[in-house]
């Protein structure tokens, strides 16, 4: 057994104080070592951006896009149907955000305005598929040196195109904090007894938004459309990766998230948790896919009120779709329920808002808001044709 495994998966076996409240799954463990009470990020100061809540609420550029969001929202991107306007373009594989095209040696992923949570489609974001896929762009161009990817080129705002590969069927959820409010999220599991949790020992004594002693991996597979835990040891034993493959992409996982949460303190925020998608390329290069860092994959709080409200007992100030998980959970059982109740349109523009405020806080650019009356199918699609035609 190769050494990431056996870090992972055998340390002492006395460290769980409570067995009995373990995870339903045995599993060998992840050791943490004890945490205080109340942990302390670690930033420098000299680096630090200082963001507040205030400007992400009340700043003159929030008044400057909010009328062109409400002007959107009967205009978001929600369905696409290139394979009737592409020639090129083979079938569609549709994924909660994502339409995917087969363009032979390529796929054409086209991210729409789609907002899921909870294994369900919530709403439309105006603009949030431009946002998610010029963020994970910026962020594809600045990870390189960590783990190659698999894009091509990005032909229209909405659209990037990727080489074709063979997709690890895990998810790579990395976590530095103790939170969430989703079935597999660590604070929901954490607070319902379970202290091992995908092979990672969690200490007794943990509280709602403290940092954990060091960055966690968390690994998903997929079952009936839902999110399922699993274990390093899981994943091998089962035949969903090989050992070296899953030391490999653990390994880029860790790197590119410790590398996200730096990039992301300097522009005074605090990357919380985030997932990776990984596939295997024909060459065998392991590849970076799907989207990285974005406010649909991650959550980012605020770092300059992290500390105070913490100490207080508050939520930290979010910058991502948190409250509108929320806000479903307070009026609906968004698991069970077959129909979900409409999300308010000022919970739409606001999110829609704090997307863009990510965007634009991250790369520090000011995001294009779509110009030309065009509608956004014909133009995407105008542009998707072009480029598969340069790349015959």
């Amino acid at each position: 057994m190769s050494q990431c495994l056996r870090t992972t998966l055998n340390p002492p076996k006395t460290l769980l104080r409570n067995p009995t409240k373990s995870s339903p799954v045995s599993s060998p463990l992840i050791r943490l070592p004890k945490s205080k009470k109340h942990s302390r990020i670690s930033m420098s100061q000299q680096n630090q951006q200082e963001l507040s809540l205030d400007s992400l609420i009340n700043s003159t550029r929030k008044e400057e896009v909010l009328g062109a969001i409400k002007g959107s929202l009967s205009y978001c991107l929600t369905e696409t149907s290139l394979n009737k306007t592409v020639p090129a373009l083979k079938s569609k594989v549709r994924g909660k955000v994502r339409d995917i095209y087969d363009a032979g040696d390529y796929l054409v992923l086209v991210t729409t305005d789609r907002q899921s949570a909870f294994d369900k489609i919530l709403a439309s974001i105006p603009f949030k598929g431009q946002v998610l896929n010029e963020t994970s762009l910026w962020w594809f161009d600045r990870t390189r040196h960590i783990a190659q990817n698999a894009i091509v080129s990005a032909p229209d705002k909405n659209v990037t195109i990727a080489k074709k590969c063979s997709v690890f069927p895990v998810e790579f959820v990395v976590r530095g904090y103790v939170t969430g409010s989703t079935d597999t999220s660590l604070w929901t599991v954490y607070k319902n007894g379970v202290r091992n949790y995908c092979g990672n020992a969690l200490p007794d004594g943990l509280v709602k938004s403290q940092k954990l002693p060091s960055n966690i991996l968390t690994p998903t597979t997929k079952a009936d459309d839902h999110d399922v835990p699993i274990t390093p040891e899981e994943i091998v034993k089962s035949g969903l990766m090989t050992e070296a493959d899953y030391c490999e992409v653990s390994s880029k996982a860790l790197s590119l998230f410790e590398y996200g949460q730096r990039v992301a303190l300097e522009h005074g925020l605090i990357l919380v948790d985030t997932k990776y998608e990984f596939g295997k390329g024909s060459d065998g290069s392991v590849l970076l896919i799907d989207e990285v860092h974005t406010p649909d994959s991650s959550r980012y709080w605020i770092a300059h009120s992290y500390e105070e409200r913490f100490q207080k007992g508050l939520e930290p100030e979010n910058v991502d779709k948190e409250f509108l998980r929320l806000w479903f959970k307070d009026h609906c059982n968004p698991y069970e329920d077959k129909v979900l109740p409409d999300a308010p349109a000022d919970l739409v523009c606001e999110l829609a808002w704090r997307y863009i405020f990510l965007y634009e806080t991250i790369t520090k650019s000011k995001f294009e808001l779509p110009l030309t009356e065009e509608p956004i199918h014909d133009r995407i699609s105008r542009n998707v044709e072009l480029a598969l035609s340069s790349l015959r």
